[in-house]
This record gives C-alpha cells, sequence and structure tokens, in this order.
C-alpha cells in the first residue's frame, strides 16, 4: 500500500487506499522543522499512523467537560444589566466597558473599542480600512445602517489595470488601495449618537499606542509573517519591526506614530484625515509609491446612511445591510432553508450539512452575479431576499445528494480577509453591531510616512472582466465581505451579532442563527459549535464556480456525517485552524432586561459587563 503525505504551507495533505477518493485528510501542522525532525527519527508508516491517530483523536475529543450545556461548549455565556462589550481583544472590551462606565453609551463605546483594535491587531483592522455599522436607538425604537465603505481612485481606470496583465487586481502595493473609510464612519456614527467627546472616546487608542501593550496570540502570530512579506519596505521595517524582528507574544508594542495620526483625529476631526495634515501625507506617499489615490479621492468621500433590509426565519426577523456587501446572502440562505423541517434534523447530521451547504451554494451563485455598488449595477435587492424566490430555489435542492452545479437566478477568490467584529449595548437599551477591516493580513502592505498604519487593498474585490456588475470603475466601491448583522423579535432587539472571516461571514451567521433557532443552543454555545465552511462557489471577482466544491470541517463533526456526505458526492476535508472567522455577540433578554454576551474561543477576545 502506498499513502501519499504532502505538506504545503504548513498543512499536511494524506491520501491513500484507507479512504474514498473524494476524501482528503488535512491539518496544520505547527512547525516544519517539528515535522523534519520527528521524519529523521521514525519511520515512514509510524510517522503516517502517529499523525492519523492524531487526526481522529482530535475529530473525537469535546472541547472541555462542564457541568451544563454542550458537550463543545468552552465557556459561559456572559450576563449584565447595565451594559456589555464583546471584542476581539479583551484591551478593546475593557476600553468600551470604561467608556460606558463614564457615561458614554454604545456608540461611543464601540468607537473606543474599534480604535483600539487598530492599535493591538493591525494585522486585522484600522484607521486605514472600511466599516460598517448597524445601530439599535432605544429612543426612536429603530435600527438605522452605515456604509462607511470607501471608492475606488478617480484616476486609476479599468484600462490601467488590464494592462497590469493578470486576472485580477493585485493583493498589495498600490493598485488595490481605496479610500479608507473607518474614520468618516467613526465620526458619522458619533455626530448622530455620540455623547462623550472625541478625545475622552479615542484616549484608550492613544494610551495603548504611545505607551505600549502586550501583544497576544493571534497578532504574534501574524506578525511572525510580516517581515517575509513585507520586510523590505522601510515604513513597515520602522514603525512594525523597529528591532529588526517582529513583535512576539507577551512583547510590550509601541506605535508613537499611530498615537500621533488618533491625537491629531481626536482634536481637528474627521477633515484632518480627509482633507488636513494626514489626508496630504497620504497623497504624497501614494505618488512617491506609485499610486492613484489622491486628495480629491479623500475629500470628496462621505458615508452613507443606509436603510438595512431584512427576512423573518421562524418568527426571527434577520436584518443586514444592502449590497456593495454581502449580507443579503445570509438573507437569502436563511428564506431557502426556511422551506426545510429541521425539527427532527440533529446538529452536524448529514442532513443538516447538506441543506446548508446546498442553500450556500445557491445563494452565493447569486452573490457572484449580482452584489456590487448599487451606484454602478441594477441589484435586484427585493426579490432576491423573497420568499417566493427563495421557494423556487430550493425545489433545485435534492435531499440525497450534492447538485453537480447551481446557476445564478435569473433576473425577471475570497478565502482571505482579516476582520475585527465587535458589538456593544448600554443602559438606556442602545445596541450596536460593528465591523471593520483592512480586508488581507496587513491590508496592501503598504504604510504612509510617519502616520503608523496600513492602507487597505479592499480594491482586489473588483472583477477586472467587462460587464459585470463588480466591474471595476473610478470612484467606484468594490465589492465588502464585511458584514454587521442584527434580530429582532417581536418588534424588540433581540440579538447583535456577527462573524468575522472574509467570504465565509455569510456562512458563519446562517450557522450561528441555525445553532440558536433550529438546535437550541446558547448565544455562546452557538459560536463554540464546529463550523462547516464549503469552498468552490463562483465570486464576485470573476471566477468560475468549481461543481460541488470542497466542504470544510472544524473538528468534532461525527464520522457517519462525513461517510454519508461522501456518498452524496461531495468532497470533504478537515479544515485550517483560522479558517472559520471570529463571533461576537450579545442578545437581550428584554423581559429581565439582562444582555448575555458571547466571545469566540477562536480568537483573542472576550465578553464583559457590568
Amino acid at each position: 500500500m502506498i499513502y501519499h503525505i504532502l505538506l504545503e504551507d504548513n498543512i499536511l495533505y494524506i491520501s491513500g487506499p484507507f479512504c474514498p477518493d473524494n476524501l482528503i485528510i488535512s491539518f496544520f501542522i505547527p512547525s516544519v522543522s517539528t515535522l523534519k525532525y520527528f521524519s529523521m527519527k521514525r519511520n515512514t508508516s509510524l510517522l503516517f499512523f502517529t499523525l492519523l491517530f492524531m487526526f481522529l483523536l482530535v475529530k473525537s475529543l469535546p472541547a472541555q467537560d462542564r457541568l451544563t450545556g454542550e458537550t463543545f461548549a468552552t465557556r459561559s455565556v456572559v450576563m449584565a444589566q447595565h451594559g456589555m462589550a464583546c471584542t476581539s481583544h479583551p484591551l478593546a472590551t475593557g476600553a468600551a466597558i470604561d467608556i460606558l462606565k463614564k457615561g458614554g453609551n454604545a456608540v461611543d463605546a464601540a468607537i473606543a473599542a474599534n480604535a483600539v483594535l487598530g492599535v493591538t491587531d493591525p494585522e486585522m483592522n484600522g484607521i486605514g480600512g472600511d466599516l460598517f455599522a448597524i445601530v439599535y436607538d432605544a429612543k426612536t425604537k429603530k435600527l438605522y445602517g452605515l456604509n462607511a465603505s470607501g471608492r475606488s481612485p478617480y484616476a486609476l481606470t479599468l484600462d490601467i489595470l488590464q494592462k497590469t496583465g493578470g486576472k485580477f487586481i493585485p493583493l498589495n502595493g498600490p493598485l488595490p488601495v481605496s479610500v479608507p473609510g473607518c474614520v468618516d464612519g467613526w465620526f458619522q456614527l458619533h455626530e448622530r449618537f455620540g455623547k462623550l467627546s472625541m478625545t475622552d472616546i479615542l484616549s484608550h487608542a492613544i494610551q495603548y499606542a504611545r505607551n505600549g501593550f502586550p501583544v497576544a496570540d493571534e497578532a504574534a502570530f501574524y506578525f511572525a509573517g510580516l517581515k517575509a512579506r513585507y520586510g523590505d519596505r522601510p515604513n513597515v521595517q520602522r514603525v512594525f519591526l523597529s528591532n529588526g524582528s517582529a513583535p512576539k507574544r507577551g512583547e510590550v508594542f509601541k506605535n508613537p506614530q499611530l498615537a500621533n495620526s488618533l491625537e491629531k483625529i481626536a482634536r481637528g476631526g474627521r477633515d484632518v484625515f480627509y482633507k488636513g495634515e494626514i489626508a496630504r501625507d497620504i497623497v504624497a506617499f501614494m505618488k512617491k509609491n506609485g499610486g492613484y489615490l489622491s486628495g480629491k479621492d479623500l475629500a470628496d468621500h462621505r458615508s452613507e446612511w443606509v436603510e438595512p433590509v431584512s427576512t423573518t426565519y421562524r418568527g426571527y426577523r434577520v436584518w443586514e445591510l444592502p449590497p456593495n456587501g454581502q449580507g443579503i446572502a445570509v438573507l437569502q440562505m436563511l428564506n431557502i432553508l426556511e422551506n426545510f423541517d429541521f425539527s427532527k434534523i440533529r446538529f452536524g447530521s448529514a442532513a443538516h450539512l447538506h441543506l446548508f451547504t446546498e442553500a450556500k451554494r445557491l445563494a452565493y451563485e447569486d452573490r457572484a452575479k449580482y452584489y456590487a455598488d448599487p451606484d454602478f449595477a441594477k441589484i435586484p435587492v427585493g426579490e432576491l431576499i423573497s420568499k417566493n424566490y427563495a421557494k423556487q430555489r430550493s425545489l433545485l435542492i435534492d435531499k440525497q445528494k450534492a447538485a453537480p452545479y447551481f446557476t445564478a437566478g435569473n433576473d425577471s477568490t475570497l478565502r482571505g480577509g482579516e476582520t475585527v467584529y465587535l458589538t456593544v449595548a448600554d443602559d438606556e437599551g442602545n445596541m450596536v453591531s460593528l465591523i471593520q477591516s483592512n480586508f488581507a493580513a496587513f491590508g496592501s502592505g503598504l504604510v504612509p510616512d510617519s502616520l503608523g498604519f496600513f492602507l487597505q487593498n479592499r480594491g482586489y474585490l473588483f472583477s477586472l472582466r467587462e460587464g459585470q456588475n463588480n466591474t471595476y470603475a473610478p470612484h467606484k466601491r468594490p465589492f465588502h465581505t464585511i458584514i454587521p448583522a442584527f434580530v429582532t423579535r417581536d418588534g424588540l432587539p433581540y440579538m447583535s451579532f456577527g462573524v468575522m472571516g472574509g467570504g465565509f461571514q455569510p456562512e458563519g451567521q446562517v450557522e450561528v442563527l441555525m445553532n440558536m433557532i433550529d438546535f437550541g443552543m446558547t448565544v455562546q454555545e452557538a459560536g463554540d459549535a464546529p463550523r462547516i465552511d464549503h469552498e468552490g462557489s463562483s465570486e464576485p471577482t470573476g471566477s468560475a464556480g468549481e461543481g460541488v466544491g470542497t466542504i470544510y470541517l472544524e473538528s468534532g463533526f461525527p464520522s457517519e456525517t462525513i461517510r454519508a456526505l461522501l456518498q452524496m458526492g461531495y468532497k470533504v476535508s478537515a479544515g485550517t485552524p483560522g479558517n472559520f472567522g471570529g463571533y461576537q455577540a450579545i442578545k437581550f433578554d428584554a423581559k429581565q432586561h439582562v444582555y448575555h454576551g458571547a466571545s469566540d474561543p477562536r480568537k483573542d477576545g472576550m465578553a464583559a459587563g457590568y
């Protein structure tokens, strides 16, 4: 018997006669040198079976032993009456709680937390990126949506990009840089809802940037690859590699340049960033490095208040923002899944994963065809999220097997994405669902002189194929992956939540909602539960689908489920750690006026309240 073992990008792939043709067992090996050492000391057969045993063991063990709840639950739900903050970093959560206790509201606290995350997790987010938010205002009892995504440069044309010779816009460098929308988003939120001064709100972030903070696990993981990826760039060296190496776990890291930038913003307002000193520094840097972002691009930027759109799922109303984001994919998937009775379907069963995957595949084909900047394309949002359309699409699902392919409905590469999601609630009943990102890790890899932050590379998500909704054009917003979400019930706020993770986000949100509504999990268990990720759908960037694609599974799914999925015609693989997003949520018990907070164990964050 011959077994094939391939190590690529620290992922071990194993195949051989013991498994079906379309099953690939793959998992993460933290150290290539460790594997090489092991290989030298042991024969191949022992290595193989040892690793196989490790894989099967991981797949079968519960997360930990607890007195109550699901075996995969990692922690208890955090409950509090007066305020709650859930973020992906403890320092950001602490800043939000501090702002609430000082008399700030949920919007003030959310901005404070986001600013801190830009300091502690520059690989994920920062003032060089974009922002989206949904705000529940307790006074008006209404939801407000903010699209704070930036547009492409006026001077960069489709013809220029096509002449680069690639099928896609480059992932890094000056070409994928679009206008950063984050800072304007902060000030739009603050102008409409804020209470404290921006000087107070940004004080925690300024303090951590100037005086330092200990680098947490996830940031250290990404920092470890920064030198190899962007270490030849002088500003990256000065700001993030000042001692010749990347900041390590537990090392106190300072970013005085970013502290200065945040202080200027706190004192001078959003115009400092879009028309003043910071704007001039960005433009000068882009000119020096072959970029197209101009002073007019920055000066003309404005965030847009938009009406959230919604559908119902088994009595709950789920709210998302309309395109240029992908939020309506969540609504499409839920509408399709509502046509199937899950009352007798177990969580983690083949029936559960099969119906979920087919709903995802159907929705994502529409996503690839239609989702784009509504200022440049006609997007039939009402039709796409209608119950009648979902009923028609659900009839395409065979309960017994995977469809060979799906196409988008008729009009009557994208796995990356480093993002932070946070949610805050205050004593008055206001709630904020906010998501912010640079897109890929460290964005474009460009750090403007003296400013201390990375510029995003969101422009990568345009298509270069002419005639598509998401085809590149000057002064156009690219297709966006980051999506905040909100749930109401009987007209009252029920949950503010989100799942970071690039193109995975709609899948993650639907999984959380199904876990709570269909499978009766708590708000924490819903995020702890093992996740599924399907890859291989068509993309808004212009890449075509891959037929059935591949289902990637986290540890915890039973072997009988995997076997049944294979028999249905799916390709199945173990997923790589880190590819299943990060979740934060606040559920509101209106009767008791108690907030239930949850934070994802896959990230470094925490939920806290008072």
